[in-house]
């Protein structure tokens, strides 16, 4: 299949390695200093689950270079995603398949408005991966586990197949016949992670082990299953309690890109994450205080290291 990834940041350049590596023909969507890198050098894939070199790697800042594809895999900030949709434009051929990667719980309606609802398919990715030099990118820990679906759940063809090139991959990937509720199943977990590990400035380690920092976490999530319900998505009562336990079970110096951002300076994904549950909260009348505390702490931060005075 003919791939391309539109963002070769953690996410799209390590999924997208791992496909090219097993022989599917893939084409970068990159900008900056990590496009130079990866032109000069290749991609550089550093990982528990076994070191890659995709080299040489095709890599450009334009989509009309690489013309119609099976398959684009959008894996840019959600503050990029509007870009992203304008400049899928150039990759869309009469079967190609649109397959969003982003943290939110709107990408999925967003592409389908601007390129078509028969186009796109719901997609998760379950990876803690960053970008770590111009060219490289590195996975923490060996979760690395890709999501995707029909949004009426029916089991296609092309989803089918669309799994076959992961699974060549040797991508851990599953077919979802509710793409929707484990969108908003991550979306609990992960504008929640997101919130608390950048408020504390920590990994998931000292924050699960502190009783009212964990406490924290398990209210955040409970909000979002509030709101998720409220807004008519069947993600389970016990979602928080589920998800606790899931916690558990992390690398203890796992932390979310969010707070990879809020280290370096970088623009964050929070009005997407908290903002988010704020404002849906507020449009279902579901009270949402510790993300609205989360989104009050770090909204100085939010568009970079340009801190107002």
């Amino acid at each position: 299949m003919k791939f391309a990834i539109y963002g070769a940041g953690g996410v799209g350049g390590y999924f997208g390695a791992r496909l090219a590596a097993a022989g599917e023909e893939v084409h970068f969507v990159a900008r900056g200093a990590h496009l130079e890198a990866i032109r000069e050098n290749g991609l550089k894939v550093l990982s528990p689950l076994g070191d890659m070199l995709v080299e040489p790697a095709g890599a450009t800042a334009d989509p009309h270079k690489i013309g119609p594809v099976d398959v684009v895999l959008v894996a840019v900030k959600l503050y990029d995603a509007q870009a992203a949709e304008a400049g899928c434009h150039a990759l869309i051929g009469p079967r190609t398949m649109v397959v969003p990667l982003q943290n939110g719980v709107g990408a999925m309606d967003a592409f389908a408005a601007a390129l078509g609802a028969e186009r796109v398919l719901g997609g998760i990715a379950y990876i803690a991966s960053h970008i770590e030099a111009p060219g490289v990118i590195r996975h923490i820990g060996t979760l690395a586990r890709l999501v995707v679906g029909e949004a009426n759940g029916a089991m296609t063809p092309r989803v089918e197949a669309l799994w076959g090139a992961f699974d060549r991959a040797g991508i851990d990937a599953a077919i979802s016949p509710h793409i929707q509720v484990d969108i908003w199943t991550k979306f609990a977990f992960l504008a929640s992670f997101s919130g608390v590990t950048a408020l504390t400035r920590l990994p998931i380690g000292p924050i699960r082990g502190e009783p009212e920092t964990r406490a924290l976490l398990r209210d955040a999530v409970s909000e979002v299953v509030a709101v998720a319900r409220a807004a008519g998505i069947a993600v389970p009562e016990n979602l928080a309690e589920r998800q606790m336990k899931l916690v558990d079970d992390l690398p203890v110096d796992m932390a979310s890109s969010m707070l990879h951002d809020l280290e370096h300076g970088k623009r964050l994904e929070l009005p997407w994450l908290s903002g988010t549950v704020l404002r849906m909260g507020r449009e279902h009348g579901v009270p949402t205080p510790v993300h609205a505390f989360f989104h009050a702490a770090l909204t100085l931060h939010a568009k970079g290291s340009a801190i107002p005075s």
